[in-house]
């Protein structure tokens, strides 16, 4: 045998999907970066951690498995979404990403809801954990609920590694969201890398600036394959519902905006509701079609029935230099 030969690393990732959906929504929409997770990057920033905290060369770290699970609507509620579906699962090939996809499920309100993705996930990495015999498996989650799957991981004598962020943020309807990671979750694990920490108290070093996908076009995005997730809003939107044509009329940079509508005194929309293109694309003055849903916060508020965008595609590029009347680009 040739002394000279590194021993590798084995090392096994698995994404619950939804979280990081959220993960990277925030970043692109709530964050002071306003830019998504790159796959890539993130890949390369476990590889490095890994070295660090092993003490080994990271050419000896290496990726030999990764895997990616998520709910998904069928192809007919995703409509031109299915697009937007094919680009992520075209990036996730790229980094030789497995997925993984459950149909998902609605309850009384005819809300759709993610059922047993993390009893899939746990029971996939597990049995790959003693086949592929992973020295590290990287959980990129924050739930209680993978605690028994560390468990039985460390007496395989598989090291787990967790990946996860902490944040919170005030939505368009100013209710607080927040994200939280499991106490009892990061006690289990052998190594816990609190992102959100990583991202704001070292933003000058060189792999937490590659987490991020650069500022450029969403093709050139594409064509690198660093763009990261775009994935459909987790609730089914009626297609029966009539459609109306109009124009943007303003953005704003954290990833709402308004179409024009003198009627409505102008119609808002959210960048979950896009169909088929990137919240970064947009320009006021482009044509867009739109359905419209009750806005039921509104509504309560100011005690009369009001309206707000959904399913919004655009059908036409806004002409250079035209802007609706008296709309400047914000």
């Amino acid at each position: 045998m040739n002394n000279n030969l590194l021993e590798v690393l084995r090392i096994g990732i698995f994404y619950d999907g939804y979280y990081f959906y959220k993960i990277s929504n925030y970043y692109k929409y709530e964050h002071e970066r306003k830019a998504r997770i790159s796959i890539s990057g993130l890949h390369d920033f476990i590889k490095h951690e890994t070295a660090k905290f092993t003490g080994l060369d990271i050419r000896q770290c290496q990726i030999i498995d990764a895997h990616y699970f998520k709910g998904r609507s069928s192809a007919r509620e995703m409509g031109e979404k299915v697009q937007s579906e094919r680009v992520f699962e075209d990036i996730l090939m790229r980094e030789n990403i497995v997925t993984h996809y459950l149909p998902l499920r609605y309850n009384e309100n005819n809300v759709a809801q993610e059922k047993g993705i993390d009893v899939w996930l746990a029971l996939e990495a597990y049995e790959l954990a003693i086949y592929k015999h992973f020295d590290i498996l990287v959980l990129v989650a924050g739930d209680g609920d993978y605690v028994p799957l560390v468990r039985k991981l460390h007496t395989l004598g598989t090291q787990v590694m967790l990946i996860s962020w902490e944040f919170s943020y005030h939505n368009e309807s100013g209710d607080m969201m927040e994200t939280k990671t499991s106490r009892q979750l990061q006690e289990e694990v052998f190594y816990s890398v609190a992102m959100h920490q990583r991202v704001d108290q070292n933003s000058d070093d060189e792999y937490v600036r590659s987490l991020f996908v650069p500022d450029r076009s969403f093709d050139q995005a594409r064509a690198q394959g660093q763009l990261s997730l775009k994935i459909d809003s987790p609730e089914a939107l009626p297609e029966e519902r009539p459609e109306w044509t109009s124009v943007l009329f303003s953005l704003n940079a954290n990833g709402f905006g308004f179409i024009k509508d003198e009627s409505q005194n102008n119609i808002f929309f959210h960048y979950s509701t896009l169909t088929n293109r990137e919240f970064s694309e947009l320009q006021p003055g482009m044509t867009v079609k739109y359905q419209l849903e009750e806005d039921k916060d509104r509504s309560r508020r100011e005690g009369e029935l009001r309206y707000r965008a959904c399913r919004v595609t655009v059908i036409d590029q806004a002409p250079p230099g035209i802007w609706p009347e008296g709309v400047l680009p914000s």
